[in-house]
């Protein structure tokens, strides 16, 4: 007899994101994210380009999928995230873009921006591991994410990759539409961290399992970011690694309404922060060096990134 998806009622009244929207997305619905029951993704291919731990030589196979629960005003993503372009695509084939990923040789299974879709996930996982997935597991997500989703994760999730964007409600609501973000983002972490332990690399130097916390620097928000970061290890110590993140992106006219977000960050402002994090006792981490901050640095998402079998017409 075939099996079917166990968890699909978690796509009626809706709860899987803190907005806790309540429609029914099986009935055709849609709330904040403007998902649907069906899962759309953007792109499907080896990525070189997240902490060397996870891309290494042979890259990270990232599975982006379209729309999100937040809607941050600078999103290098926002063709996907805001703009909703994709593909949908059965859960069966979502298994399949997993062992495509990796018999390409991929290091782990790397979801970005996966929250809303979990239900979807959660099974093509099942179908895929059934059918020789070997591969950790990636979540990578932007942090606002609720307690009692994540633990739907476990055993099956062995490498978190969230954002910690902001310590202050007040940048949250103004960049992000959401004043509760940082109580969100932390009850999120302390699960995460409880689930997979500290940080563990294979003899290659591959992460296996584990934290990576992803920061991004916002032009003129050094003091702020400092904060955080000095919150964050204070909290986590060396149970979590830190990724300080540079490559901010003005993407104009988007970001156009925010005269302060309007350019890059400086290398006086990145040197500042992360000369505050070694005097903070960070000594787990990442930095980025070089010129990051470059639309190229940024993924196509035209479909050229989705395996042969996917592509319609």
């Amino acid at each position: 007899m075939e099996r079917t998806n166990p968890y699909l009622h978690l796509y009626e009244r809706c709860q899987l994101c803190p907005r806790r929207c309540g429609v029914d997305r099986l009935a055709g619905e849609t709330g904040f994210c403007g998902a649907g029951a069906t899962p759309k993704i953007a792109r499907a291919a080896l990525h070189y380009w997240e902490e060397p731990c996870l891309s290494g030589q042979a890259g990270s196979g990232a599975v982006f999928f379209s729309h999100c629960t937040l809607r941050c005003v600078y999103c290098q993503n926002a063709d996907i995230s805001a703009r909703q372009q994709g593909q949908e695509v059965s859960e069966e084939e979502l298994a399949r873009v997993f062992l495509h990923l990796q018999e390409q040789g991929a290091l782990n299974i790397n979801l970005v921006t996966p929250g809303h879709y979990l239900p979807s996930i959660l099974w093509a996982l099942e179908l895929a591991r059934a059918q020789g997935l070997c591969l950790p597991v990636v979540y990578n997500t932007s942090g606002y994410e609720r307690v009692e989703c994540l633990r739907l994760l476990r055993g099956k999730v062995q490498v978190y990759l969230p954002d910690c964007k902001y310590l202050s409600a007040e940048t949250a609501r103004l960049y992000s539409g959401v004043e509760d973000y940082f109580g969100v983002a932390v009850a999120a972490l302390d699960e995460m961290v409880e689930q997979t332990g500290p940080p563990r690399l294979d003899e290659r130097g591959v992460m296996i399992g584990g934290v990576i916390v992803r920061q991004l620097l916002l032009p003129g928000r050094v003091g702020e970011t400092q904060r955080l970061t000095a919150t964050l290890h204070a909290r986590y110590g060396d149970r979590v690694y830190l990724s300080l993140m540079n490559q901010y992106t003005p993407i104009l006219p988007q970001v156009a309404p925010w005269p302060e977000l309007c350019r890059t960050v400086t290398p006086d402002e990145y040197d500042q922060w992360v000369d505050y994090a070694v005097d903070c006792g960070v000594e787990k981490g990442f930095v980025q060096e070089g010129d990051t901050a470059e639309e190229s640095f940024i993924p196509p998402f035209d479909g050229s990134g989705l395996p042969a079998f996917l592509r319609r017409g």
